[in-house]
């Protein structure tokens, strides 16, 4: 009978995303744990004090220091019955980001997941924030690395491409050590001026390479029917990320790349694994504005 069952619609998924939202931000306060909302999440919060209208992801910045306390001690203030803490390189999770989920909900997305046992509820992404080489050349070296271990996780958990290239660089980076590399694109001895976000999915190497000054400073933002962080120098972040990011794309333009193809806030992802496999996908497109 569930097969047969709608998707729930994005504002019903926004507003599962912000219940994990305000959960995260207690925890946070609680154990006094700098974050920052990110890239269109902080865009949303900006230009449209919540949700960009047309978008179904929630990211969340930290630095590598708070991150990895976060992993550490947020288990034990969550209420498990409703959270779940999906840790980076973690039993049925290979990523190298992290995600709270929702349990009893069910957030499917274009990939046939290898591990059965992968949680699979709606979420919001965390993701680390590292200090960055203090040389170009450093930085490129570090880049460089964190291509290799994102193929390596996205090879693991099932990712599937029509690009060849993509192809032969995923099984290639299968045989290379991830200790090494991990160690080096998150050395804790490169306290220079800079910090980057590869790990959040960076494809452009400049706009991901950061000013540590502009994550210095926190406040407080309205972000729907609350306020979360966000780097007080917000429009220097968003200005290198998006350009003039107060200019709203045409109607054409915002065909996101959505995450989700199939969403239920009220049953679990463990009622819909035959019907995921089932699921054929189209070649989709990504407009972050």
């Amino acid at each position: 009978m569930l097969f047969n069952k709608m998707s729930a619609s994005l504002r019903e998924h926004q507003d599962a995303c912000l219940i994990l939202l305000k959960e995260f931000d207690r925890v946070c306060k609680l154990l006094n744990i700098r974050y920052v909302l990110f890239a269109g999440t902080l865009l949303g919060a900006v230009r449209h004090k919540g949700f960009i209208p047309w978008d179904d992801d929630l990211d969340i910045l930290m630095f590598r220091s708070d991150y990895e306390r976060f992993l550490l001690e947020a288990e034990k203030h969550l209420n498990r019955d409703l959270f779940f803490l999906q840790k980076e390189f973690s039993d049925h999770w290979p990523m190298f980001f992290s995600k709270l989920r929702l349990n009893r909900t069910t957030c499917l997305e274009k990939y046939y997941p290898k591990d059965l046992q992968e949680h699979n509820g709606i979420y919001i992404d965390i993701f680390p924030c590292d200090n960055a080489a203090k040389t170009a050349f450093g930085r490129k070296l570090q880049f460089a690395s964190s291509k290799i271990i994102i193929a390596k996780s996205l090879y693991k958990r099932g990712y599937e491409t029509d690009n060849v290239f993509k192809k032969i660089f995923m099984l290639m980076c299968r045989f290379v050590p991830n200790k090494p590399l991990l160690k080096f694109v998150k050395k804790s001895s490169f306290d220079g001026e800079y910090v980057h976000t590869f790990f959040a999915a960076a494809s452009d190497f400049d706009k991901n390479v950061i000013s540590k000054g502009i994550f210095e400073n926190i406040i407080l933002c309205k972000f729907e029917d609350s306020e979360f962080y966000i780097p007080k120098e917000y429009d220097e972040l968003l200005t290198k990320l998006y350009g003039d990011y107060m200019i709203l794309p045409n109607e054409t333009e915002r065909s996101v790349k959505k995450h989700a193809i199939f969403v239920d806030t009220e049953n679990s992802y463990e009622n819909y694994r035959d019907f995921h496999r089932s699921l054929k996908f189209d070649n989709y497109t990504k407009s972050i504005r």
